[in-house]
Parts: C-alpha cells; structure tokens; sequence
C-alpha cells in the first residue's frame, strides 16, 4: 500500500511540475521570436546551408535557443543546439582562457619573452634583437604570419593529425626548419603591426601546454570544461561523441558538396568541437566576469585583462583605426568595434560568438555549411543580423514592469 500512495504522489508531483513549467514559459519570448522560425527557414532554404544552430543570451541568460535544418542531410538527422561541430576560430577564445589561468597560477606571464618558455628559439629576422610575448601574439601583434601553402598543410582529413604541434611549430621556426622561411615573419617591429596569425596563437596554446605539463585538451577539461559541464566539447575526435558530430558541407556553383571531418596540427587556433548550448555556458562566464551559475573559470581581474580592449590612441599598431578595429586576449571586435567576441571560417563551417559592448544582448551562430563570400554576407550575416534585434527586443521587453 505505501509503494502505491508513494508512486501516486509522485506522478501527482510530477504532473504540477509539468504544469509549472509550461505556466513559467514566457508567452512575451515565444511571440517576439515566432517570427525568427520564418526567417531561418527561409535564409536556410535560400542559401543552401544545410542545418544551423543559434542562441540569444539576454542579460546573461539563454533565452532562446534552437537548431534547424539537419546536421545529417542524408539521413535526415536533425540539427539541434546539442549538435557537436568543429568551431574555427572561436576556439582562440578557450586558449585564451587556457593562458589566463596559467597566468594566474604563475606560469606564465603576458609580457615575457616567449623564448624563456619554449625549446627553441622564435626569432623576427627582421628585428632579431626584439622580444615576442604572449601578449603579441594573443593580440595579433607579434609579426608572426601564416605563410602559405605551409598553412594549408595543417588539415589533416579523416580525423586528428598524427603530427604533433611541437614538431611543426618547430619547423616552422627555427632556421634549420623544412618549413621555415623569411617571410614566415613581417618586417615590422613586434607590436607595431596587426596582422591576424593562426600560428601565432598555436604557438601561444603550445606555449601554455609546455607551462602547465599539459596537452591543452586536458588543461582545458580540467580547467574549464568540466566545471561548466561542458560534456559535447572537445578538442580532438576521441574527446567527443562522433555520433552527435555534424556533417559538414560546402556550397560549390549551386551545388551542396560534403567534405571529410578533420583535424589540424595547429589545434590551439581552431581546433574545438563543441555545441550551440556548451558553447553558451563558456560565453555567458566571459560575459559574467568569469562566472557561469556560482561556477568561476577564472578571476574578475584575469577576464577584464582579457576583454580590454588593447589598442589605445597611445599604443595601437600602426594599420589599425581604432573605430574600426580592436582587440583583447583572443578576443576580438566586429561591426566597426560595435561587438565583442569571435568568429571561425574553416572548411565546411562558419561560426560566430558575439556580444554587444554592453554585454546585455548576445548571439551566438552556428552553421555546418561553407557559403560562397557573397552568400556568406548576405544569408549567415543576415540571420545574426535578425538575431540580435530580437535580442535587443527582448532585452526591451524584459525591462518593462
């Protein structure tokens, strides 16, 4: 009799929670963002992207959150904000975070000569008796470029490099290197000039695994991904559930082709695999000082000198204009410096991790498909575009008593 009364009174539980919940959803949220649904749908079938994933984080929350089309055109399996997919360079924001805690355990500092931390040497040609800091390269600075074809080497296709990123790092720099060269560095004086450097922040995440004695997967597991539950990310296949891994697709003269999943040498710049709603605990902490839900990835302090902006009218690099242009620790400005955050483009992707200056609206995008540059403006930025005035509206909404 007390196993019947105690099942009966939890399905009466359940069913008031239930009922709870549905009375708790915010009618205000659902109208201002029915329109989106039209929208997306729209742009999706327009474009030919073929699934997409967004979030708009108002005053810190989550607000609304959806998947469309299909991570899995084939097999029609659908894209949802729990779809994994490799995110591009967004993943310079985790390596950044990556260095700030190793600064804040004494590892590392900003302002050193990288060469006190790494086995060989980096060295400008150019300038051989300047310094390069963390600091440089974490802010495009350091006079380190991507030098291609080299650069292009870096995908491996099929799954993760078998090359370790100590080793190319390696060739790439020193003298005796098969890829060294020259112009592998600008002729410009470390912190001078901007130049946006993909190896730059590989050697910058190499440098942090070299300081804590950790590959960077598992200083950031430990450090950040665990603490925010952040059970879909990771930075290499065995990390993941493949099965929860998006298709990838790239847009060719009309035609939607696929292309293999892979994996880069120079992981430190592009290298997390990740969902729409992981991605928004990460973005939220950053936003929120360091904290998600009584959780903290880092000091207020460590966040602030990370999302400064660093280019000031004294100290900026000479080919920047600082209304268009600025720039944190892996942490960069869009839209004539009217947004916070980063993007990634790599084969068969385009992301975006956006905040206003105000840190109230935010957007983040996801989707598993590579459009022409045109189509890319036109239909991904439009979607944001759309995206973030619903923010603002719901922001606008929730102020009102």
């Amino acid at each position: 009799m007390k196993t019947l009364i105690t099942i009966v009174a939890l399905c009466v539980i359940t069913t008031y929670a239930l009922k709870a919940n549905a009375q708790s959803i915010n009618p205000t949220v659902e109208t201002i963002t029915k329109p989106l649904d039209v929208f997306i749908e729209e742009k999706l079938k327009e474009s030919g992207m073929v699934g997409l994933g967004a979030a708009i984080i108002v005053n810190k929350e989550v607000v609304w959150i959806k998947g469309y089309g299909y991570a899995d055109k084939e097999a029609g399996k659908p894209f949802t904000p729990n779809t994994i997919m490799n995110i591009g360079s967004i993943s310079k924001t985790f390596t950044g975070v990556a260095l700030m805690r190793a600064v804040e355990e004494n590892k590392l500092s900003l302002d050193e000569d990288i060469n006190k931390y790494l086995p060989f040497k980096v060295v400008n040609p150019y300038f051989p008796d300047e310094k390069i800091t963390l600091r440089q390269l974490a802010i495009h600075t350091s006079g380190i470029t991507d030098a291609y074809p080299t650069y292009d080497s870096v995908y491996h296709y099929g799954g993760d490099s078998p090359v370790q990123l100590g080793d190319f790092l390696k060739n790439y720099f020193e003298p005796t290197g098969k890829f060294y060269s020259k112009e592998n560095f600008l002729n410009h004086k470390p912190g001078t000039y901007r130049e946006y450097s993909n190896i730059g922040a590989a050697l910058a995440g190499y440098i942090v695994e070299i300081a804590t004695g950790k590959k960077l997967n598992v200083y950031t597991k430990q450090q950040i991904l665990k603490p925010l539950k952040m059970n879909s990310t990771g930075w290499f296949f065995a990390d993941i559930n493949l099965y929860n891994h998006s298709k990838l697709y790239e847009k060719q003269n009309d035609i939607i082709k696929n292309i293999e999943l892979y994996g880069e040498i120079t992981y430190p710049d592009g290298g997390v695999r990740t969902s729409v709603a992981d991605l928004s605990k990460f973005f939220i902490a950053l936003l929120n000082e360091g904290e998600y839900k009584k959780t903290r990835i880092l000091k207020k302090a460590s966040v602030n000198e990370m999302l400064r902006f660093h280019y000031t009218v004294d100290d900026k690099p000479d080919n920047v204009k600082l209304n268009e242009k600025n720039a944190g620790i892996f942490w960069s400005t869009k839209l004539n410096t009217t947004r916070i955050g980063h993007g990634g483009s790599d084969p068969g992707i385009k992301t975006e991790m956006l905040s206003d200056l105000s840190k109230d609206v935010a957007v983040i995008l996801f989707t598993n498909t590579a459009l022409p540059n045109k189509d890319m403006n036109k239909y991904f930025y439009g979607i944001y575009d759309e995206l973030h005035k619903t923010g603002e509206k719901l922001k606008q909404a929730k102020a009102k008593p």
